[in-house]
């Protein structure tokens, strides 16, 4: 599961920039493969034991992208309007 808590979010912007930047490059098709992996890494709550950021990166690319962009966009909807 992925929620944004605050120091998620500081750690996301530090590692990607801007929290608005990033939701636009979203919306415009331009959010690469790796800055939705970072996104969800560092938002990701109860991490299963022995889960690594590489590992969720190959789920992610197993999963494919169809399966992954409903969960950047609820994840998005929850950094834009708050819990």
């Amino acid at each position: 599961m992925v929620r944004p808590s605050f120091a998620a979010l500081v750690a996301a912007e530090e590692e990607l920039g801007p929290l608005f930047a990033l939701v636009e490059r979203a919306a415009e098709g331009k959010l690469g493969v790796g800055e939705m992996v970072a996104l969800f890494w560092h938002c990701l709550r109860d991490c299963p034991e022995g889960l690594t950021r590489e590992r969720l990166g190959e789920a992610v690319v197993e999963a494919g992208l169809a399966v992954a962009t409903p969960v950047l966009r609820g994840l998005l909807r929850q950094i834009l309007a708050g819990r």
